[in-house]
């Protein structure tokens, strides 16, 4: 049985994302002969490409015993995860003066360690402009990235 090669355009079976089961999509992009994404052809989604269940299984060497990890596992302190995030932005609010608090708008232009009131997050301080059009705002409820001028 001779099985034709995949190219870009081609129809395959994957499992997609946003359905939740395997359905036949057309090939949006190949590195090599691998596919690599996809278009859903039910609802249209674009995304990786995965492989679907059943071929998965034949092609995927199987273990004939378990092993122990050799790294051991992570522990966890209990600690809230945002409570360095917290006290960093308590320590920033004592230091910077209220009264040069901006409202936040989408079109804003803003610089770092300038305060904002967020209408959903709050009082906020931005810790960096990632790239333009983006910035970093630690709020008390963790760092959020926010769109600006």
């Amino acid at each position: 049985m001779n099985k034709r090669k995949l190219s870009a355009g081609d129809t395959v079976e994957s499992r997609c994302t946003r359905c939740r089961s395997v359905l036949n999509h057309t090939i949006v992009a190949m590195v090599a002969e691998q596919v690599v994404r996809v278009q859903c052809n039910t609802c249209g989604g674009i995304h990786n490409y995965h492989q679907p269940q059943s071929e998965a299984a034949k092609s995927a060497p199987r273990a004939t015993h378990s092993r122990k990890p050799d790294v051991a596992p992570l522990k966890t302190t209990g600690k809230d995860p945002r409570a360095a995030d917290r006290e960093e932005l308590k320590s920033l609010l004592a230091t910077l003066p209220r009264e040069r608090t901006f409202a936040y708008e989408q079109t804003g232009a803003f610089r770092v360690n300038d305060l904002l009131e967020h209408h959903a997050f709050g009082l906020g301080v931005v810790r960096r402009i990632v790239d333009a059009g983006k910035m970093e705002v630690l709020f008390e409820a963790g760092r959020k990235l926010l769109r600006c001028r």
